[in-house]
């Protein structure tokens, strides 16, 4: 069975919108955890337009089982991350106009800026893990720059359209989780998954684990979050 990381950042969103103290997201975290969930996911934007400072404290406290904290290779992430010491650090692209994130890290035009972060993590005792679309020139980069693990972006085989286009973005990524395993990195998925389109990709036998966050949470609000968890699980089986 592969692992499953449950995001809750769209938790925060929701209590965002209303400026006030709930939902909370710690809540969700335990209970995604009493659930199944084998690690929490969350991240961090510079503009803090959900996950707050606070909830980053509070989780790091509370999770029980890893803590995977997403955010971009700055100055200020990297401190706070120094601070705070999740689990795991996952890297990724960020813009401030960007509903969510859009695309996978240029990790061989950022190589040197990437480098330096991760070294300055896994000084920290903080494993990295590189958020990058399923091409194989960014996996080599990732390696290159010493990331312990390679997150592929699903985005576009979660939003392919007819069967051939699926067929292609499938094919694009068993290929990327083959030369990541290869390369001797940990390999993870996420984005866009959903209870349907995850089942095709539980085949790739090398990706250890699934981050997802919207389709459980909006899952959720029929059934309960705990019941959306253990149904994700399920099809991770």
């Amino acid at each position: 069975m592969a692992r499953l990381g449950v995001n809750v950042d769209h938790v925060a969103t929701v209590r965002q919108a209303r400026g006030g103290k709930e939902p909370e997201p710690v809540a969700a975290a335990a209970i995604a955890e009493m659930a199944g969930a084998d690690g929490i996911v969350i991240h961090l934007r510079e503009d803090r337009r959900h996950i707050q400072d606070r909830d980053l404290r509070l989780l790091r406290d509370i999770v029980q089982t890893k803590l995977n904290l997403e955010m971009a290779a700055t100055d200020e992430m990297a401190r706070m991350a120094m601070d705070i010491k999740p689990h795991l650090v996952t890297l990724v692209p960020e813009r401030r106009e960007e509903l969510t994130t859009e695309g996978g890290l240029d990790v061989e035009g950022q190589r040197q800026r990437l480098k330096e972060v991760i070294g300055i993590l896994h000084r920290s005792g903080i494993a990295v893990s590189l958020f990058v679309d399923p091409q194989l020139e960014q996996i080599k980069a990732a390696r290159r720059v010493e990331a312990d693990c390679v997150e592929l972006h699903t985005g576009r085989y979660a939003n392919a359209v007819g069967l051939k286009e699926q067929d292609t973005e499938y094919e694009a990524l068993a290929q990327a989780a083959r030369a990541t395993y290869k390369l001797e990195m940990v390999v993870s998925a996420g984005h866009g998954l959903n209870y349907r389109n995850v089942r095709r990709l539980r085949n790739i036998t090398e990706i250890v684990e699934y981050n997802i966050g919207h389709s459980i949470i909006a899952r959720a609000i029929f059934v309960g979050l705990e019941q959306a968890v253990r149904e994700m699980k399920a099809r991770l089986t």
